[in-house]
């Protein structure tokens, strides 16, 4: 049933015609050619169907998520794609990820953005669960939006990243996560997510095994 508009997401996907120096991929999304340099020896520096799915989610419904001037965040923002789209479609944008990826997410989100967007993004780390309150005060943090794709998968630090994204939203932040149920963790991390969360699946693509979730603390989603 998914697979026009899923042939439809993956179509936003291209490469170059001859091999460049640097390996990349390109998407368009918000009106732009979007080019992304990748880091194939590292997991989190890889650009996964997830994050070609909120994309498309985040263009395709501008209306209903009007991003403009909207305070945003990325979590594990990885290659950066996400955050490239909302920037370029007005959000205020802050990506995150860890220290040894800042590198090549800072590459690929000033050549993406630079005099392109109504603000331009900054490149943040964030370890989840590790200094939140030093580096991301409550006092004076605050996001209307949460991004998320593909944060869950087979790794430690699942309490880490609970504890991430209760302490980074308030009452009023709405959460976008996109995730490829690959293994037992993703639904044990979801049924911890819903003590303290109120989750509604907004998209779901069977055939490349990901759901598209908008989330908001418990008695907050309208």
């Amino acid at each position: 049933e998914d697979e026009e508009i899923v042939a439809e997401i993956m179509g936003r996907r291209f490469f170059p015609d001859v091999i460049a120096y640097k390996a990349w991929e390109g998407f368009h999304f918000a009106g732009h050619e979007i080019r992304i340099t990748e880091a194939t020896d590292c997991y989190g520096a890889v650009v996964w169907p997830s994050a070609l799915v909120l994309c498309y989610f985040l263009e395709t419904n501008s209306k209903q998520c009007n991003l403009v001037d909207k305070n945003v965040i990325e979590i594990g923002a990885g290659t950066g794609l996400v955050s490239i789209v909302a920037s370029l479609l007005g959000a205020f944008v802050t990506a995150t990820d860890l220290p040894e990826l800042l590198g090549n997410l800072q590459h690929n989100v000033l050549q993406n953005t630079k005099q392109k967007c109504r603000h331009q993004p900054c490149v943040k780390e964030l370890s989840w669960g590790i200094d939140l309150e030093k580096n991301f005060p409550r006092s004076s943090c605050h996001f209307d939006y949460i991004m998320a794709t593909d944060v869950v998968y087979h790794h430690p630090f699942l309490d880490e990243l609970l504890l991430t994204f209760d302490h980074l939203c308030k009452d009023d932040t709405v959460i976008l996560w996109a995730m490829r149920f690959r293994l037992e963790n993703e639904n044990l991390f979801v049924d911890r997510f819903q003590t303290l969360f109120d989750l509604e699946m907004i998209s779901n693509f069977p055939s490349l095994n990901i759901a598209l979730y908008k989330a908001m603390r418990k008695g907050k989603m309208k």
